[in-house]
């Protein structure tokens, strides 16, 4: 969301650096609502300026003792001349928000000029690990294999695009959670927040995710409630209408949750295995930062998430997305991204993002200095995307005999070094 006074009086400004990013803005029609409430509030104004002066001149005549009932009845239409002109002043506010509402941010003048993913830029990593002697078998044919993935069980409890984790399967995505969660509070400074996995609209507003992006939500029928799609609402929407005090920033709180997401328009893509599905899990990272620490802070944030990946021995790289690429909320998004053997590229595994002040505005989510207030700086990043990570590691660990070997930083949490075929669920 921006600055009303902001973006009235930087429409060309704003367009052009849409245009950037491949979004068309119809400054007309933002110009014609504008013009069309100043007239209104203008005339009103004037109204009620006549509508006092008139006001006191009854007055007058009354205690003279002449007849006022004329000028009474003009004043009268004067006061529902200004409450019609009010209404409509109102209701053309309402229409430049809602089009406000569905404008994405600005990019930063830091993030490359670009259309497509193809545009963006690597800016750490690259290197993949020196190819298996073996043909690389997918984690959708290994985990099976294995009797830790069972694609065909969870589709009878529930449909396509779901997953039942079995032994060593399930206790990997757990070992992963707890990993993840314990060297971001441990060593990096997040506290842990366990927020409800059910949020309402106004908190998918505050984020971003409503009104634009409701197809690909979870509504939960007669009721305000959606699954959440990701462990950034709940969390950024902690402070939602809040104030806080710029000496207590940043603020860096880090969750876990299971997320929900539709995938509306993916079809075709990433079906097969758990690289894209429609309940899956994930530890989030989330920053409250003053304006002018945000964007030292994304670089902190980014290096906390890529931390997880190097500590797990797994081949990244990070890059940053150009303005054509960008999610609709964010003004710089990196990418890490992690490689995955059986499909000889990298996939994306966190998008770590500052969105400046674009959620605080719709959030109601300020910071104060002294006697002053301002919207403050969200961030984001995943650290990481726990389904996509075990997915990494089956594939990049995997042995010629079938095996796993599971890297050294998790082994305390499994108790095991390999994983071995024990027989499938049942």
């Amino acid at each position: 969301m921006y600055d009303f006074s902001f973006f009235r009086n930087n429409l060309d400004a704003v367009a052009e650096r849409l245009a950037a990013r491949g979004f068309a803005l119809d400054v007309d029609a933002f110009r014609a609502l504008d013009a069309g409430r100043r007239t209104a509030l203008t005339e009103s104004e004037s109204l009620q300026a006549r509508r006092k002066s008139e006001s006191q001149q009854i007055g007058k005549l009354k205690a003279s003792g002449a007849d006022t009932e004329e000028l009474q009845a003009k004043v009268r239409a004067m006061g529902d001349r200004v409450a019609e002109l009010e209404k409509k002043a109102a209701e053309l506010d309402e229409q430049f928000r809602e089009l406000l509402a569905g404008i994405p941010n600005l990019p930063h003048e830091s993030v490359p000029s670009g259309r497509s993913s193809e545009d963006n830029i690597v800016v750490r990593g690259g290197e993949p690990l020196a190819a298996l002697p073996f043909p690389a078998k997918a984690h959708w044919d290994l985990g099976p294999e294995l009797g830790i993935l069972d694609f065909d069980r969870a589709a009878k409890v529930t449909g396509a695009r779901f997953a039942v984790y079995v032994g060593l399967g399930a206790r990997l995505e757990r070992a992963l959670i707890n990993f993840m969660l314990d060297v971001h509070t441990r060593e990096h400074g997040y506290t842990e927040v366990l927020p409800p996995f059910m949020i309402n609209s106004a908190s998918l507003y505050g984020t971003g995710q409503l009104p634009k992006f409701a197809a690909d939500l979870f509504k939960i029928e007669a009721t305000d409630y959606w699954l959440a799609p990701t462990a950034e609402v709940p969390v950024t929407n902690l402070f939602r209408d809040e104030t806080l005090e710029a000496e207590n920033l940043p603020v860096s709180l880090c969750a876990y949750t299971p997320c929900f997401r539709s995938e509306a328009g993916s079809y075709g893509r990433d079906v097969r295995g758990i690289i894209r599905q429609h309940q899956f899990q994930k530890v989030e990272l989330v920053k409250f930062t003053r304006p002018e620490q945000s964007f030292d802070e994304l670089e902190k944030l980014t290096g906390d998430a890529e931390d997880i990946l190097k500590r797990l021995g797994l081949p990244f790289r990070t890059v940053v997305l150009c303005t054509g690429d960008m999610g609709f909320s964010s003004a710089k998004t990196y990418d890490i991204e992690v490689w995955l053997p059986s499909q000889g590229e990298f996939k994306e595994i966190s998008s770590c993002s500052n969105f400046e002040a674009f959620q605080a505005r719709r959030a109601g989510i300020r910071c104060r200095t002294g006697k002053k207030t301002e919207p403050l700086h969200t961030l984001n990043g995943s650290g990481l995307a726990v389904g996509r990570t075990w997915v990494a590691l089956v594939e990049n660990y995997q042995q010629a005999d079938g095996t796993v070997v599971i890297p050294e930083a998790l082994r305390p949490y499994l108790n095991a070094e390999r994983i071995t075929a024990r027989g499938k669920l049942g």
